[in-house]
């Protein structure tokens, strides 16, 4: 069959590996399908885990978010993803990234899934809960687990769409097979009954007669007596007819032995096939019902839905079943069975089944028999008498159906309301049965206004909808409407019909229309003056204030405008209007003397300006305002025009200039106000804003303005607390303006040190008042500036002097002193400093002068500087430094100013007094600068210190930190000098241990010939630290002798070794200390140097085994065992060590000591024997390793060891008792390698048993050439209780390799026991065929099997025996290759082979194939026993054949019982046989055709009369008859004519006949005919005559069975003929 004649779509929807999703993350618990919509993937990648979300509406865009998680499952329709981890639960909407919620369980969920689009159904260990996405509420507890699902793997749960049943699905290993077990629950009886199954649903489904939908539950079970699908019925309702439970048988392939339903399937099999070679491990249900989605194990996702446009026409092609297709199409509304439909519709119709046709009409697939037709073929029914009008009966089933569609509803609503019956018109309507159109309502509205409009609205017919609720008096659901269905009426013509009727019910309408006719109403009031009205009526209509009604906007304020002001200026007010025209109602308003409205209005800036000068006439809070509204450059003119027009309107345009100066600019207002010389305006517009200005213009044009209008006190306050004007302009102003009083000058040139300036003016000004007040009152620290000032314009020192001492507040000492002292002026200020000094003032700046004045006079300045101590010692020894350096270093050193002191006594070669300075000073930043080496007095300061600083001083603190400086400067030459001159001279120091250690530490450093000498002559210092030193330095000797001095013996010894390196020397060192450390310390250091003799020698001698680890691992490294056995055997006697003892062991080993190895182990020992006899057997000691192994039992080491011995009976035994595979290796290998086979056949059985060794025992006989060998040992395993498929497996290769002719037999014996796929390819490596295909067939691998004998026949083929095979495979294309082979190879048993295929075969196909290779005949049986589907193919090739076969009695059988094939082209080709029979056939198939005229003319040709007059009866046709007729009387064949006339008695028609008798002389042979067409006209007559009315009652819509007559058929005119009913 070829895909296009398939009643399925199969399609692949995308590969998930393409998609980026990993190989192992595809399977049933890490990817879930809730639906057709979505795919969830969990993936671990590394170290991170991850949700892969795939949208199968749009594959390129997969969604990866980093989650762990144990299970996801996304929402069925929406990006709506559920989490579960532990006992967590949360769900996440991924579009709103947001959580929506989530729960923490008490119990694991074990299952969970989407049960609808708003709830998740969880099932832990003992529950069913339902968790509702919505609101904060918890999962609710449903029901518990029934207790036959304890131990079953839950896979599915199941709720029907009332969730009042629900199904818990649960699937266990039981004896090898999966067993299914169901829970079925009902929430209204709260009950559950367990059922076995392992797939079930819930479904809904309409029977015949039923007034609801029914509820089935259908579930499917395979156990070991099949498998069943049951459909059975939940919640029956008694309205509704009982479901037959209904039980189907399930097919599974045989090579499905294992599997078992998950889904389920229809009651009756349509059509099978694989769509996978994989399997399919998760479904989901596609949206439109019709098919599902499935994933299987490769990652394909696969969508098969039912192809509705091939369903039905697949049925009946295919299946030949139309009985079914007719139920399917019914029911699912399906294309493709309109012609069965016709015909049944026909043939019920003709036969008078009036009930059942108007069934078979209502119920047609996608109605397409409800035409105009059929209600004429219904209503052309002649009525039986007593019985309901059949077009009654098709309207009642259509009612009891459903709705009627539109020409339906036309035809039972005429005679209803003509019989007036407009009630049944009504009810039908509110149950919705009607299709409701124009023409209905049309019908309706003769006499049902109210009814119509229902119509109306129905179809959605506006205009008349809108007629009929005007005809009703419904006025305000009309605007209503129109609005609802957008349609637009024509509303002043409606309105004045309204009006016309009800002028009342006009003025609401008119309400109604105000927002949707414009200014309709307004001119109807306008028109008759009346504004009140019109305004009344335009304020509510335009209360919503929509832009559309801009136009009656400005129509109301106009007419308000001018006529009530008022009234336009109070709606103005509530500013409930926005889209009116505001420039219009602008102008209005100004001519209405309402200004204020006029400039909200306006928008022009002249307008504006002409009415902005008004203020008078407006509030100073409106014109304030208004400025916001309007820009810079707006504002700015209208200030303008204001103050130009209207100087009155000043203090409002400062009010504005205020308010609005941030937006205006400061600077465009001052040259506002400046260019009307407004400087008052101006005063008071820059002092609202100077305060918090930064703009120095501001601030100055404040001062300016503050100046002009004589607010001296707010300049002095400006003046003094603004930090933002520009101090050089106001000093200037000020100074031009000369006011009468000078503070505010005098404020600024303090603020910013114009001191100088200020004094300057004020003595030139004679102002010198306040000269006095500034430094008296206003800044007294300004006084050394006035002081200079004064000096500078040559004032009288008297004054200056007087001015000095008058000052009372604080006075900057400094800056007094330096501006008299740059101007050489500093005695005129010594009456003022001792005046302070009285005052007992100790700044020091007072005494700094006085010690200047005092060194200037040389007034016994040496004395005032050592007794002072309030003088800076810094300022005044800078003084002195030109004037007296001796001066300089007494200021110098009282302050300890260290730099400059060093400094004055270098320039000047003060060293003796820097010396003394310096070892007093005790600094060590200060020694460490002079005695830098870049100091180049450094050499003199030395010598002084030296010489006099040291000698002088009796402190160690001195001594101490003068040594470290020189340490620290890094002078060892130096401090070796001077440590010689404090120890070796005799001072108070020689003995301090410190400086000898000093000294000898020194001398190793900076002289080290002197360092031996120092050791000798010094007594008193630290020998450890100081010898450690002297290694550092490589003075061995000197170390050495340190520790010798002081009988450090052990370290002198390490000396000797470590540094020294004389060995011997250090042994006559040992002897002459004799003491075991030192001898220890020698044996170490002769162990390291290899001498493993002597090293041994001292640790005896020294009784020490504490190094036994280093001396065994060097000794053993030597091969010295001898001597390892002496050192041993002395720790032992020490140690009880396991190292020790187990070296000492494998020492005797190593020099063959067996004896003593036997007596050691027979001593108390704590060696590591089986240590020791690993290291014995990897060394190859054997016989030293078989005593040991032989004394811990190490069966396995002893065997081992026996086969290097050579002793392999002993090594078996052994192996036997170590029962090891490893053992048991070891010496298999060893006897297979010197053909010991006896004892390798022990070895090899027990390790065949194990799998893992099989393969190397294999590898090892056939590389070794020894096949019968192995062959027998395998042979000999068989029987073994251990034997594993690898033995059978791997005997039955070695067979196909070595021995083929007992392969066949061994496969036979054993083939369950087989890797059966590793086998098939070793049989296919040699050629084995018909042992192939043995395991194919066991294997279940009937595809491959029917392959390999098709392709092998002639080892592999038998025909009982493929016969077998070839019905179990699956792919059905190997049917067709078979058929080709028998056709090849054996045609004489294609029949036998079609009969075993016949139930899965395409018959189209088959003939096909036979057809083009010319073999149709072969295959005649299997044609006859298949023509029962009635497939065209079929019948072509049959018909073919029995034409081709002369065999016209089969061929008319045929064509009579089969009738699917092409008719008129087998006609027209029988009519030119040369057989007669074959052309009466082809007139027989014209006649079935109704090709009347062609089957009479060849049945004319024929001379078969009978065959035509009984065509012509069969036709139906008068003119068909009456011809044939004709044909007779040319031909003179009277008895035909007579016989014609009998047959065609109901289409002859009377007068012809007689006409045609009479002329021709053949009334004799007409008489019959005659006579018979005269008894009924008389029965006629007579009957007219009893019922004159002719056909009784007229039977009414709503009426029952009339009581008319219909005429009766006449009894039989010919003796001996049959009699012919007919009628008129």
């Amino acid at each position: 069959m070829s895909d296009t004649e398939l009643p399925i779509l199969l399609e692949e929807i995308c590969q998930l590996q393409e998609l980026g999703v990993s190989s192992t993350s595809i399977g049933f618990n890490w990817l879930t399908m809730e639906s057709d919509r979505f795919i969830c993937v969990r993936e671990t990648t590394g170290p991170a885990n991850q949700v892969v979300i795939i949208d199968l509406l749009d594959t390129s865009n997969v969604l990866k978010r980093p989650i762990t998680a144990d299970n996801a499952i996304m929402h069925p329709t929406s990006k709506i993803l559920a989490l579960k981890a532990g006992r967590q639960l949360q769900i996440f909407n991924l579009d709103l990234k947001s959580k929506v919620k989530s729960f923490v369980m008490q119990e694991d969920v074990v299952f969970w899934k989407w049960i609808n689009l708003k709830t998740l159904g969880l099932v832990t260990g003992q529950s069913v809960y339902h968790w509702s996405m919505e609101g904060d509420s918890p999962p609710v507890k449903v029901f518990d687990r029934h207790a036959s699902l304890a131990n079953s793997q839950i896979i599915n749960y199941r709720v029907n769409a009332d969730e009042m049943w629900m199904v818990l699905v649960g699937i266990s290993a039981v004896e090898g097979r999966v067993v299914g077990n169901m829970q079925l629950y009902s929430k209204e009886r709260a009950i559950s009954q367990p059922i076995e199954g392992h797939a079930a649903a819930f479904a809904t489904i309409l029977l015949e007669n039923g007034v609801s939908p029914t509820s089935l539950f259908t579930f499917a079970v395979r156990n070991q007596n099949g498998a069943k699908l049951h459909i059975v019925e939940v919640n029956h309702k008694s309205e509704n007819p009982p479901f037959t439970k209904k039980t189907v048988d399930v097919f599974f392939p045989s090579e499905a032995a294992g599997d078992f339903p998950v889904s389920m399937q229809t009651g009756i099999c349509i059509y099978m096939n694989r769509i996978s070679g994989e399997t399919i491990f998760v479904t989901a249900e596609r949206d439109n019902a019709s098919g599902i989605v499935g994933v299987n194990r490769k990652g394909q996702v696969l969508s098969v839905c039912v192809d509705e446009s091939k369903i039905i026409s697949y049925i009946i092609s295919t299946l030949s079943n139309p009985e079914l297709a007719l139920r399917i199409a019914s029911r699912c509304n399906l294309p493709g069975a309109e012609k069965l439909y016709m015909d049944k519709f026909m043939q019920l119709l003709q036969s008078g089944q009036y009930n059942e046709a108007a069934k078979v009409a209502a119920n047609s697939p996608q109605g397409f028999l409800r035409t105009p037709q059929t209600i004429d073929r219904f209503k052309n029914v002649p009525v039986l008498q007593g019985s309901l009008s059949p077009i009654l009966q098709y309207f009642g089933i259509l009612l009891e159906k459903g709705e009627l569609n539109k020409h339906e509803s036309l035809e039972l609503a005429r005679p209803v309301l003509a019989q007036g019956r407009k009630q049944l018109l009504e009810k039908w309507l509110k149950e919705d049965k009607l299709e409701c159109s124009e023409e209905l309502g049309d019908i309706v509205f003769q006499q049902d206004a109210t009814l119509a409009l229902s119509v109306y609205l129905r179809a959605n017919v506006p205009n008349k909808v809108i007629t009929c609720f005007a005809e009703t008096g419904q006025y305000p659901k009309i605007v209503l409407y129109a609005k609802k269905v957008g349609f637009h009426p024509d509303y002043p013509m409606l309105l004045q019909k309204i009006m016309s009727k009800d002028p009342e019910k006009g003025a609401e309408f008119a309400t109604l229309l105000v927002s949707d006719e414009d200014g309709l109403i307004v001119d109807v009031f306008m028109q008759n003056n009346k504004i009140q009205q019109a305004t009344a009526f335009l304020l509510d209509a335009l209360k919503e204030n929509k832009p559309e009604h801009g136009h009656l906007q400005t129509r109301l304020l106009e007419m308000n405008l001018l006529n009530f002001p008022q009234v336009a200026d109070a709606i103005l007010g509530n500013e409930i209007f926005s889209h009116y025209d505001k420039p219009h109602i602008a102008s209005l308003c100004e001519k209405a003397g309402l200004l204020q409205r006029a400039l909200e209005h306006y928008t022009e800036i002249n307008d504006i300006k002409r009415v902005i000068v008004h203020t008078g006439s407006m509030t100073t809070e409106f014109v304030v305002n208004y400025f916001g509204n309007l820009s810079v450059d707006q504002s700015l003119e209208c200030l303008t025009e204001m103050l130009k027009n209207n100087r009155q309107s000043l203090q409002v345009v400062v009010q504005i200039a205020t308010k609005y100066s941030e937006q205006l600019q400061p600077l465009n207002l001052i040259n506002l106000f400046e260019s009307f010389k407004t400087y008052e305006g101006l005063y008071y517009y820059l002092g609202s804003i100077v305060n918090i200005s930064t703009d120095p213009d501001v601030h100055f044009k404040y001062i300016q303005a503050a100046v002009r209008t004589g607010q001296t006190k707010e300049v002095e306050r400006i003046c003094r607390e603004s930090n933002y004007y520009d101090p050089e302009k106001v000093k200037n102003l000020l100074k031009e303006a000369k006011l009468a009083d000078q503070l505010p000058l005098i404020i600024v040139c303090d603020r910013y040190d114009f001191v100088h300036d200020l004094v300057l003016y004020l003595y030139q000004q004679n102002l010198l008042k306040y000269i006095e007040v500034y430094v008296q009152k206003v800044n007294s620290a300004r006084t050394p500036a006035v002081i200079g000032g004064l000096l500078d314009v040559d004032c009288d020192e008297m004054m200056i002097k007087n001015l000095l001492m008058s000052v009372t507040g604080p006075v900057p000492v400094d800056q007094l002193v330096e501006e008299v002292e740059k101007r050489n002026r500093l005695k005129l200020i010594l009456p003022w400093l001792e005046l302070r000094v009285q005052d007992g003032s100790q700044d020091p700046a007072i005494y700094n002068a006085m010690a200047k004045i005092y060194i200037d006079s040389n007034n016994n300045p040496e004395s005032f500087l050592k007794e002072n101590a309030h003088y800076d010692s810094l300022t005044i020894g800078k003084y002195c430094e030109k004037r007296d350096p001796y001066l300089a270093f007494i200021s110098y050193e009282r302050g300890q100013c260290d730099l400059e002191l060093v400094k004055i006594t270098n320039e000047n070669a003060m060293f003796k007094h820097q010396a003394r300075y310096l070892v007093k000073r005790r600094d060590p930043q200060l020694w460490a600068h002079v005695l830098d080496e870049n100091n180049m007095f450094r050499r003199s300061l030395i010598d002084q210190i030296n010489a006099v600083a040291l000698p002088e001083s009796h402190d160690p603190e001195d001594v101490s930190i003068t040594v470290k400086a020189f340490m620290s400067a890094d002078l060892p030459i130096e401090l070796i000098e001077l440590l010689e001159k404090l120890i070796l001279e005799n001072t108070a120091f020689s003995d301090n241990k410190a400086l000898q250690n000093l000294l000898i530490l020194t001398a190793i450093k900076a002289d080290k010939a002197k360092v031996m000498d120092y050791i000798n002559k010094l007594n008193n210092f630290d020998a450890p630290e100081v010898a450690e030193l002297a290694i550092k330095n490589n003075l061995f000797e000197e170390a050495f002798t340190i520790f010798k001095k002081h009988d450090d013996n052990t370290n002198a010894m390490n000396v000797l070794i470590e540094h020294i390196g004389r060995i011997d020397r250090a042994a006559d060192y040992a002897n002459n200390c004799d003491q075991p450390e030192v001898w220890s310390r020698l044996a170490k250091a002769q162990i390291e140097g290899l001498r493993i003799k002597d090293s041994i020698d001292s640790y005896i001698r020294a009784d020490d085994p504490t190094n036994f680890l280093e001396v065994i691992d060097i000794t053993s490294r030597a091969g010295k065992y001898e001597d390892l056995v002496r050192y041993l055997q002395m720790c032992r006697k020490k140690l009880r060590e396991p190292q020790v003892d187990s070296e000492l062991l494998f020492a005797y080993a190593k020099t063959e000591r067996f004896h003593d190895i036997e007596e050691f182990l027979n001593s108390t020992n704590v060696a590591q024997i089986q240590t020791v006899g690993d290291k014995c057997y990897d060394e190859g000691l054997y016989e030293a390793a078989k005593i040991l192994f032989s004394s811990v039992s190490n069966w396995a080491r002893l065997a081992s060891t026996l086969v290097h011995l050579g002793e392999y009976q002993a090594a078996v035994d052994g192996a036997r008792k170590a029962s090891s595979t490893k053992v048991w290796k070891d010496v298999h290998n060893a006897c297979v390698q010197h053909k010991e086979f006896r004892l390798a056949y022990i070895c090899g059985l027990n390790l065949v048993v194990h799998a893992d060794e099989l393969q190397e025992v294999i590898r090892q006989y056939e590389y070794n050439g020894y096949i019968n060998e192995l062959l027998s040992l395998l042979e000999a395993g068989l029987g073994i209780e251990r034997a594993h498929m690898g033995m059978f497996t791997e005997l039955a290769i070695l067979y196909t390799k070595y021995k083929p002719e007992k392969t066949y037999e061994h496969l036979r014996l054993f083939w369950s026991r087989l890797n059966i796929p590793k086998v098939i390819r070793a049989c296919d490596d040699a050629h084995l065929w018909k042992e192939m295909v043995f395991l194919y067939e066991n294997y279940d691998e009937f595809d491959n099997a029917a392959l390999s004998i098709i392709t092998h026949a002639a080892d592999a083929w038998e025909h009982s025996r493929f016969k077998d095979i070839v019905v179990k495979v699956s792919n059905l294309e190997i049917y067709y290759k078979s058929l080709k082979f028998y056709l090849d190879e054996h045609p004489l048993l294609l029949n036998d082979l079609l009969v075993v295929l016949t139930p899965r075969i395409d018959h189209t196909r088959v003939v096909q194939m036979f057809k083009k290779s010319d073999n149709l005949p072969l295959i005649k049986s299997y044609l006859i026993s298949v023509q029962e589907t009635n497939n065209e193919a079929v019948n072509n090739a049959y018909n073919d054949i029995l034409i081709e076969e002369e065999d016209y009695k089969s061929l008319r059988d045929s064509i009579d019982n089969f009738d699917r094939f092409d008719n008129i082209d087998l006609a027209q080709r029988l009519e030119k046989h040369e057989l007669l029979e074959f052309r009466r056939i082809a007139a027989h198939l014209y006649k079935k055709n109704k090709r009347w005229a062609q089957s009479i003319a060849l049945s004319k040709e024929d001379r078969l009369f009978k065959d035509a007059i009984e065509t012509a009866s069969e036709s139906r046709s008068t003119e068909v008859a009456e011809e044939l007729l004709e044909y007779f009387v040319q031909i003179g064949n009277k008895e035909c004519f007579t016989a014609c006339l009998y047959t065609c008695y109901d289409l002859a028609r009377a007068d012809v006949v007689l006409e045609m008798s009479w002329r021709h002389g053949l009334t004799d042979f007409a008489m019959p005919y005659l006579i018979q067409v005269m008894r009924e006209f008389n029965n006629k007559v007579q009957i007219q005559m009893v019922n004159p009315a002719g056909l009784g009652n007229q039977l009414l819509i709503t009426q029952g069975p009339g009581q008319g007559m219909v005429p009766q058929g006449y009894g039989n005119a010919y003796g001996g003929m049959s009699g012919f009913q007919g009628g008129f």
